[in-house]
């Protein structure tokens, strides 16, 4: 412990040097360096001579479970482990790896939860102060027009159903969950990103290393270079949130995808506003379909009224990433919709707080990979168990955190199951029939062809009428599965295909601007680190991405990120990347049609600082 310590200490105050330096150039645009590219996991350490005499050795610490990721499946993971352990008299060391500088930090989501999962961790979770505020009283479904409002009826049963489900700001309740973990015993480093996975000499996991800190845009190390830690543990659980860069890793070493499609993917956005409070109707859920979305783009919205004193309201849309028309901007898709005229007056009257985005699953069972290998499993977001009809995901995430959590602690508290393992990292092989026995996998295989019916010649029309008679009439009881098509990757049209998409420019009170947004996300990064966002190709933007899409990267990124300016000579473009915009969403990892950028952990705590969102 006291080694540990000594290394985070001397961590955060690298952290606090560089923050100390750097604070005016949070948002500037950064200057391009030849190559775009310097980040260590494209350019070797070993082959460059700045690192000959650099002492790369780490700490090493040892714990029973580490868990990456501090969302709500890995804090549930954590708090369950624990009370297990508290239960059977065990002392059982978990450490839980929080990339944000705040639990909570990096949470974003609309939300409005179902409250099963933590009444199974917590019964009194109304004693113990949870902030689950506002109980939804009253619902709202309806079919937009450019112009006009049509009311659809939500039935008994329906996805959309929220009745006693409640309305929150998820990283508040993220960050409650922390306290409760750290009041039964769990170890969190938070402003500590999980970099690289480590392995026994077998090829099983042994853990993970930290990321390193004090290195130049131009990949040398700084005088305040610092190395990350070691973390081994006897099991590794993964949350890190939808399209995890150590899952990603973790699926291909482990060919955990062998029997599952490839996932697919949306993006949600959500800005928080403070409106006149005549508008305002605490407890209710309004969700929309249409407009301002065409008919082969999947995608809808919503408008949560918070009951928490102000008069807050949530307001957000989910655009499916499988979109083809590389001229489709997710973001002013978003702000148009603000526009609408059964929802400005309620805008123009208001102030907006927060803004954010993130990338979410919409894969469902067809998509959920293997969740065991030796040494640890996937659970939550990363391994992608949202509910797409309903629109939610977090009592999943939860619910799978508590059976990953179960199985886990079975299987190591096994000593036969352990002196069994063919491998010094032990597989949590209960797992997945736990999992398909749960209330997660009814959940998901009862709605498996909702997703995909979108994409049938008929669209956005054809997915609802599915939704609407078939779904409702068999409740996935049809002796069918359709199956996802291509990644979201590859349905791209070329640009000469596709006809421009003309946005208004947005009017500063309704609708705003991309950089206007990403500074209400806090928003941090060192700008002298090499850029997390890494191309495994510098020439690919613009041979390929430029030259076919015509930059699809410049309007799928919601922080503003990518954008190609004349080179120097005045001969042509070139890519910039302003990673000290990213906000962390992993669309550009996803929607990429060359599938060349690469995104990885920054320094650091760096990233947004949502409060609450």
């Amino acid at each position: 412990m006291a080694s540990i310590a000594r290394a985070l200490q001397n961590i955060r105050a690298a952290r606090a040097l560089i923050k100390q330096t750097d604070v005016n150039v949070r948002f500037a645009s950064s200057g391009v360096q030849t190559p775009i590219t310097t980040h260590y996991t494209v350019c070797p350490r070993e082959k460059d001579p700045r690192w000959k005499d650099i002492d790369m050795t780490r700490v090493i610490d040892e714990a029973d479970v580490v868990i990456i990721g501090g969302g709500p499946a890995g804090m549930s993971a954590a708090i369950r482990l624990k009370q297990l352990a508290s239960k059977e008299g065990k002392n059982f060391r978990v450490i839980v790896v929080e990339k944000a500088s705040q639990v909570g930090g990096h949470t974003l989501s609309g939300a409005c939860i179902e409250p099963h999962a933590l009444e199974e961790l917590f019964p009194d979770w109304k004693e113990k102060g949870a902030p689950l505020h506002t109980p939804v009283t009253n619902e709202k479904f309806a079919f937009l027009t450019e112009k006009a409002r049509i009311p659809l009826p939500i039935l008994p049963g329906m996805p959309m159903a929220n009745h006693g489900n409640y309305i929150v700001r998820l990283g508040n309740v993220v960050k409650w969950l922390g306290e409760q973990a750290e009041a039964l015993g769990v170890e969190i480093y938070s402003g500590v990103g999980a970099s690289e996975l480590l392995y026994h000499e077998d090829g099983s996991l042994k853990g993970v290393a930290t990321n390193d800190v004090g290195i130049n845009k131009d990949g040398s190390p700084k005088e305040n270079f610092e190395r990350g830690m070691e973390l081994h543990a006897k099991m590794t659980i993964f949350a890190e949130g939808c399209h995890g860069h150590l899952t990603k890793q973790l699926i291909k070493r482990f060919n955990l995808r062998e029997s599952s499609r490839p996932q697919t993917y949306g993006i949600g956005f959500k800005e928080l506003w403070e409106v006149d409070p005549s508008f305002h109707k605490p407890g209710t859920v309004i969700h929309t379909v249409g407009w301002p979305f065409s008919k082969d783009v999947y995608g809808g919205t919503f408008l949560y009224h918070l009951g928490e004193g102000e008069p807050l309201i949530s307001v957000g849309a989910v655009i499916g990433l499988d979109y083809t028309n590389p001229y489709l901007s997710p973001f002013q898709e978003f702000q148009r919709f603000k526009h609408h005229p059964s929802v400005e007056p309620m805008f123009k009257s208001g102030k907006r707080l927060a803004y954010g985005a993130r990338a979410l699953n919409e894969g469902g069972v067809q998509s959920i990979p293997k969740l065991t290998f030796p040494g640890g499993c996937l659970t939550g977001c990363t391994a992608g168990f949202m509910n797409v009809p309903k629109i939610k995901g977090t009592h999943n995430a939860m619910k799978s955190g508590i059976i990953a959590a179960d199985s886990v602690f079975e299987t190591l508290t096994n000593e036969e199951l352990v002196l069994r393992s063919k491998t010094a990292g032990v597989e949590p092989g209960v797992y997945e029939d736990k999992f398909r026995n749960s209330s997660v996998w009814k959940e998901l295989f009862c709605v498996r062809n909702v997703r995909p019916s979108f994409n049938s010649p008929l669209g956005f029309y054809g997915g609802v009428l599915y939704t609407g008679i078939v779904w409702y009439i068999f409740r996935g009881r049809e002796p069918w599965t359709f199956r996802h098509g291509a990644s979201d990757s590859e349905k791209l049209l070329p640009a000469n295909r596709c006809q421009p998409i003309n946005y208004p420019k947005p009017d500063g009170q309704v609708s705003f601007d991309i950089l206007t947004s990403v500074a209400l996300t806090g928003t941090f990064h060192d700008h002298n680190q090499p850029p997390h966002l890494t191309l495994l190709d510098d020439s690919l933007p613009v041979k390929e991405n430029l030259a076919v899409y015509d930059g699809p990267e410049q309007r799928f990124c919601p922080a503003g990120v990518y954008e190609y300016v004349e080179t120097e000579d005045g001969k042509g473009k070139r890519l910039q990347i302003n990673a000290q915009n990213c906000i962390h969403c992993k669309t550009c990892d996803i929607k990429d049609p060359s599938q060349n950028i690469n995104w990885v952990v920054p320094q650091g705590a760096d990233g947004p600082a949502y409060n609450g969102m």
